[in-house]
Parts: structure tokens; sequence; C-alpha cells
């Protein structure tokens, strides 16, 4: 073993100098404060894996061949960057191998982690920052989950902390049937920046303040005590003596490594030949207040959000409903804050604030529970988000009471009826909306009555149109059409009565313009976009300046609905 000459107490102060700053590319500026990190283009997604997954392929497999790194990296690797540590023999294998898995046999993924992490790496390093913590700590949820707020460990850990339930909720995160904010990336931060801080107040040293993390801190108290050891190196060299639980796994033994590895290659992306974060990717979200018992898939498309959309800014959530009975905090971009105060001001965007929570008995059917609650299946299916009818005993079911039940069943008939009604005027639409119309407009324009506009598209009193929305005017087949065909009618009688030759040309090109403008109301314009790698329906709709509404109309798609690269999109131009 290696002499070590330096006290632990100095080791500690040496590590907390020695920090590295985030810059991701080699030849950005270390001071963090100014310089937010350069704007790099992503690189392409590639599956993501979880981080004990990775672990177990890599004892599975073969050792890497580490003759087969390239100078470059050979450059990194031996870079003294990252935490300030002694390099043994065994670790520095260690090391090297994580350091080569990442860069060959797993590169895929880790430039997958990397294009994820940009969504979280600011706050993350903000509040490390703000904690008084290493900024390079940021780099853990690499290790932990591949900055997956949702990944799930073998064990049970949870978000991209790798939090588990007691250990969540000693540090404050809520864990119940309704919330989890171990998925919360903010929260879930800041839990894990507390829960950091008293390890490395207890160990004096990060290398065992994240072995601690990784294994708990009674274990490695435990091991300290038995092997006398003065550092986590020097713990893994006596990991022999120790004997039945107190020994250490292989995983918390490679998990420092593992940690450094990470951090040179982060350190090194642009000599890599990794693409550089970009610290400007992460979008600006405003927490609001949900009053209990919101019905957050429509609080999403009120926003112009698909629930996956919403769902990928509140991880937390575990149902399409808030928890009744209480207030709790949504993540919204800020672009969308305004629809969603307007949303959330109106009474009925809380249908289930009574509720009950059923759990299946043996016996127990949706049937059953319909009847036994006076609840419609559907509405039973579509508050617990259930694919199929299949029941567990001791699942949980939301239920609900009173009058929200039959105000659900009312809405869900209607919203059923309308969706008929629009789906059958859209085949028969006759009149394509534009700029500055309104229904009012329409029915003056047309002849036909708002009322009867409104029933024949299924339309409430608060719809909003939208330009290039297709509506059918009821006993008005091709009014619009057939006006601009009368007003060049109209001119062409008027060119008969008038010999002048002037004003025969003039209403002769008067008639000429009225025929152009007939046949451009008549048939709509349309582009065809190509799907390129990133797109979502809602980005492109945002690119062409229309509702995503009328996307998905347009393209016979729905909320649910995936797209994927080199595909065409209809798009209807303004």
């Amino acid at each position: 073993m290696q002499q070590r000459t330096l006290a632990p107490v100095l080791r500690a102060l040496l590590a907390l100098c020695l920090l590295f700053s985030l810059a991701a590319c080699a030849a950005t500026s270390s001071n963090l404060d100014t310089a937010p990190g350069p704007v790099c283009p992503t690189g392409k997604k590639q599956p993501a894996y979880t981080s004990d997954k990775l672990d177990q392929e890599l004892v599975e497999q073969p050792r890497e061949d580490l003759s087969q790194l390239t100078p470059e990296e050979r450059q990194a690797l031996a870079a003294r960057t990252g935490l300030e540590f002694y390099v043994d023999t065994a670790d520095t294998e260690e090391v090297q191998q994580y350091f080569a898995f990442f860069t060959h046999r797993a590169r895929g993924t880790f430039a997958a982690w990397l294009d994820r992490s940009e969504l979280y790496l600011p706050a993350v390093r903000a509040t490390l920052r703000e904690r008084g913590l290493p900024e390079d700590l940021a780099l853990l949820p690499y290790a932990e989950s591949g900055y997956n707020p949702n990944a799930v460990s073998r064990a049970g850990a949870v978000g991209m902390w790798q939090f588990m339930r007691a250990t969540g909720r000693k540090y404050g995160l809520r864990v119940d049937w309704w919330i989890d904010e171990r998925r919360d990336p903010a929260l879930s931060t800041q839990a894990a920046a507390s829960y950091l801080a008293d390890l490395h107040g207890m160990f004096g040293d990060w290398h065992l303040a994240l072995a601690a993390y990784n294994a708990g801190e009674g274990k490695i108290s435990r091991a300290l005590e038995q092997t006398n050891a003065n550092d986590f190196f020097e713990l893994c060299d006596n990991n022999d003596r120790l004997a039945g639980r107190t020994k250490l796994k292989a995983e918390t033994r490679n998990y420092v490594p593992k940690f450094i590895a990470i951090s040179k290659i982060f350190q090194n992306l642009d000599l890599l030949g990794f693409h550089c974060v970009n610290w400007e990717r992460a979008p600006l979200l405003v927490d609001m207040q949900v009053g209990g018992g919101t019905d957050l898939v429509a609080l999403a498309q009120a926003a112009g959000m698909t629930w996956n959309e919403f769902r990928a800014y509140n991880p937390a959530f575990l149902r399409q409903v808030s928890p009744p009975g209480q207030q709790t905090l949504a993540h919204v971009p800020q672009d969308k804050q305004a629809e969603v105060a307007a949303y959330l001001k109106n009474p009925k965007s809380r249908p289930y604030a009574g509720y009950t929570v059923h759990t299946v008995r043996g016996a127990d059917s949706l049937w059953k529970i319909s009847r036994r609650y006076g609840v419609p299946v559907a509405i039973i299916k579509r508050m617990n988000n259930l694919a199929s009818s299949k029941l567990k005993k001791g699942q949980q079911l939301l239920v609900p009471g009173g009058g929200s039940a039959r105000d659900l069943a009312e809405d869900e008939g209607t919203k059923k009826a309308s969706a008929k009604t629009r789906k059958l005027a859209q085949e028969r639409s006759n009149y394509v909306v534009q700029q500055d119309d309104t229904l009012w407009s329409i029915s003056r324009r047309c002849g036909v009555s708002v009322s009867s506009l409104q029933q024949a598209n299924g339309l409430g009193k608060d719809s909003k149109l939208s330009v290039g929305q297709r509506l059918y005017l009821p006993d008005q087949t091709g009014q619009a059409a057939r006006q601009s065909r009368q007003e060049a009618e109209a001119v062409q009688e008027k060119l008969a009565a008038k010999p002048s030759k002037t004003a025969q040309a003039k209403a002769a090109q008067a008639a000429q313009t009225a025929q152009v403008q007939a046949k451009a109301q008549a048939k709509a314009k349309s582009t065809s976009y190509t799907v390129r790698e990133g797109d979502t329906l809602y980005s492109i709709a945002r690119r062409f300046n229309v509702s995503l509404t009328e996307l998905l109309r347009w393209n016979s798609l729905n909320n649910g609905s995936t797209i994927h690269a080199g595909q065409e999109i209809k798009v209807l131009l303004r």
C-alpha cells in the first residue's frame, strides 16, 4: 500500500481547495459565477439505462481493453482533476475501467445522460453553490441515475438522486399515494444537498461521504471502526479484514472510482469528442399553487401542453389529479403561467375535491365499485389512469363522491358528444376561419345564428376560434365561395353596362381579382414539414405559429401521438 503522509484534515482542506469547475469544455473559463458554460449543439439521443444495470454489465462482461484508449483519452485520464485523491494500483485500475467503459462500450449511454442532464444541471449547480457545497457534486446524479428523475433501482431507490423511501422522508421529501417528491428534481436536489452536507460533517472527507451516500453512514462508520482506516482508499485496501455484513460490496468500493472517472470525462468532453453541455437549454419554470382535487390533464390542455409534457416538468405527481384537500406546487413554463392561472380560477378546474380512496378487495371489480359508489366505470378508469379493467388486491383507487361524481359523469358525456359533433363538423366543413373572425362576425356574414354555429360545431359559449380552423355552416354550403362569385358576377354586369374602355379595363381587373380571391378562399394553402431529430408536435406548432390542437386535427393525431424523424407533417399556412 502506498505511504500517505497527509493527515485526513489536511486532505479534506486540499479537496475543498482543488475542486474542479463544471466548465464542460476544455476551453471554457473555470469561473463558474461569470461563465455559465458554452452553448453547443446537443448530440443524438441514445437509449437510457439505469446506473445499476450498467454496473452489472461492467461486472459481467469482459474487462475493458485499456490498450484501445486513444492518446486523447489517455491525456484526459491522466489529468488530475476532480476531487483530490491518492492513486493505488487497484484504485487506478477501477478508474481506468469505468473511464474506458463510458468512453467506448457505453459511450452512447453517456451521451444520452449528458443530453438529459442539460434540463437540470444549471439548477443543481446553483443549489450546491447556495448551500456552500462543492459544485462538482452535481456529477453525482450521473453515477446514480444518469440524471433520470423517474429512475427506479432494483433496491427501490427513486429519482435522479436515488433516495430510498425512509431517507427521502428523513430529509423532508413527501412520498405517498399521491406525490413522490424523490422524483422532483428541485426538491430532491435540496434534500441531497442536506444529506451530503451531513455526511461530510460526519466523516470530514468527501470520498468517505460519497461512499456513505451509496452504502449508508452506519455501514461506513462500522467499517472504519473495525479497520482503523484513515480514508476511503485505505478502507478498500483493508476490506478483506471485514466480515459478514460489515464488508463493503463491490458497488460501494467502485462508487468513488466511478465518480472520479465521470469527473475526468466531464472535464474533457471536447477533447473526448462528446458534445458540450448546453447550459441554456433548461426551461424557465415558475412554481404555482394548485388547489386540491385539480384535474391536471385538463390543466395541461388549457395551457397547450400534453399530459406527458406536463409530467416532464412535474414527475412527482403520481396521479392525474392533485391531492384533494390540500394545496400543492406545480412547475409550469413561464410562458404558460397566464393560461394556467386562468384555468385555476375556474371553479370547474377542481372536479375531484370530494373523493374516497378505495382499497381493492379480493372479489372487487370495477363494476362492483361503480355500483357501490354510484360512479360510472369510465370515470373511475379515467381518474386512476387505468388502461384495463383488471384490478389487484390491495390496489388503491380514487373514487369521486357526492355531487362531484355526477358533475364528472355529465362533463364526460358532454365532452364525448361535443367531440363527436366536432369530428362530424370537420368532415363536412365549408368555411375556414380567417384572421379576426369571431362566431358573431361569421354569423352576420353568412346569415347563420351564433347558437346554430355552436351547435353544429360542438362549441361552447367560451370556445375560441383559431386561424385555419374548419367550421361547418349549416344550410350554407359554399356560402363564402358563392359570395365571392356573386361579387365577381356583379362586376361583370357593371362591365357590360359601361362602354368606356378605361372602365371596362378596371372592371375586368376587379373581376379577375375577385375570382382569384374566391379560389383562394375555397382552398386553404398548406405545406408539408419533415420532422427533425428532437422535434415535438408542440415545437412544430410554435414554429408555424399555429395551435397544437390545429396541428393534431390536420394530421389526424391526438395528444398521445408520437412523431419520428423523417415523418411528414401537414401544416395549413395563414
